[in-house]
């Protein structure tokens, strides 16, 4: 019997009963039946495709079954390492391969199957392409059948390869039109942007990546998460936790109002001379509308030379009612130095220095430890 927590409705009330609750950590309702619509494409496309370059030949299948549990994990785990493109098509592959030569070398069938799918996770390990399908594979070759006694050492290579490759291309796009980002490439650990040698600025506080390290080694387990990732979920659940404590503080109780700002005719050596007048880092570049079309600073106007919509970079943005605190990753970036505050029609409506949000965190601290 299902167990309601809270009425709801639509999707929204479905994701509140029990049986909805994710199995995976950050996966919602939605994220599953964007799976489903992802592996009903792709192994239907998949078999079509085969069968078309088959020919409709009986002695070859449409797809192979491993392609099943390699779809699982391309749709509905996109960022797993294990579902990445080369784990997808070298795993499968190398496993199909693995189980072949186990077949030969060994005619004990329990032995032999045994022996295939324990070769192939070492294989799969060491060529940095490990799959659980591929021990299905694997398992599948050793077994044979009337595909694998034709096909014989080809057998990786035609259906398995071609399986898996058509099905890496369709998921790719798949990925792509659903906005979802495949291949997953982890982000990379904070850099000092000063070629000094010192750390960069968010690690200098706080866990280290040695730190990462330590636990995963006292942990003695395997994660399917990737070593990068795990060390950036973990700097965002400090940041979150950072928010949650400062929450009562936005950008709109400490930006500029009085914004200095210029627009795409502003010459270089007029914007050169407001950043010394104001002793500031960072000019906002408004359009004839006033709204922000990038930001200029000392960086850009020393380096570069022409018009200044050629000068401008991307600049970072906030809303006037976000908490304060989540700027903090951004403006300890090593390169970003002020966060302009806009509105939904994306007009100025303030900027936060680096300054701005230090002493407002450092006066936010001094009156919790003087309340304590």
């Amino acid at each position: 019997m299902l167990q309601r927590i809270v009425p709801g409705s639509g999707l929204a009330g479905l994701s509140r009963f029990r049986i909805f609750n994710p199995i995976l950590a950050g996966a919602t309702l939605r994220e599953r039946l964007i799976a489903c619509l992802g592996a009903l494409v792709g192994i239907g496309l998949t078999g079509l495709i085969c069968g078309l370059v088959a020919g409709r030949s009986a002695d070859l299948p449409l797809i192979v079954a491993p392609m099943g549990a390699s779809a699982v994990l391309l749709f509905a785990v996109p960022a797993s390492p294990l579902a990445q493109p080369w784990p997808i098509i070298g795993g499968n592959t190398i496993s199909a391969l693995v189980g072949l030569l186990v077949a030969q070398a060994i005619h004990d069938p329990v032995l032999a199957i045994a022996v295939g799918v324990s070769l192939a996770i070492g294989v799969m390990s060491f060529t940095r392409c490990l799959h659980p399908p591929g021990g299905a594979a694997a398992l599948t070759a050793v077994l044979g059948g009337p595909v694998v006694a034709k096909w014989g050492l080809l057998f990786p290579l035609v259906p398995v390869a071609l399986n898996s490759c058509i099905l890496v291309a369709l998921g790719l796009a798949f990925h792509k039109l659903s906005r979802r980002n495949y291949p997953h490439v982890a982000a990379r650990a904070p850099a000092n942007t000063h070629n000094t040698a010192d750390p960069p600025p968010q690690t200098r506080v706080g866990f280290r990546e040695e730190d990462v390290d330590s636990a995963l080694s006292a942990l003695d387990e395997t994660f399917d998460i990737d070593r990068d990732d795990l060390s950036r979920l973990l700097r965002q659940v400090e940041l979150q936790a950072s928010i949650r404590s400062h929450r009562d503080l936005i950008c709109d109780d400490i930006m500029s109002r009085d914004v200095i700002s210029i627009d795409p005719q502003t010459t270089r050596e007029e914007a050169l001379g407001l950043l010394l007048r104001h002793n500031i880092r960072t000019l906002p570049v408004r359009d004839g509308e006033g709204r922000l079309a990038g930001v200029v600073g000392l960086r850009e106007l020393l380096q570069g030379s022409g018009a200044m919509d050629d000068l401008k970079s991307s600049p970072a943005t906030a809303f006037a009612d976000e908490p304060a605190i989540s700027l903090l990753p951004v403006l300890t970036d090593g390169q970003t130095h002020a966060v302009v505050v806009v509105d939904e029609h994306g007009r100025i409506q303030g900027l936060i220095s680096q300054t701005d949000l230090m002493s407002a965190v450092a006066r936010t601290l001094a009156e919790k430890d003087a309340a304590g």
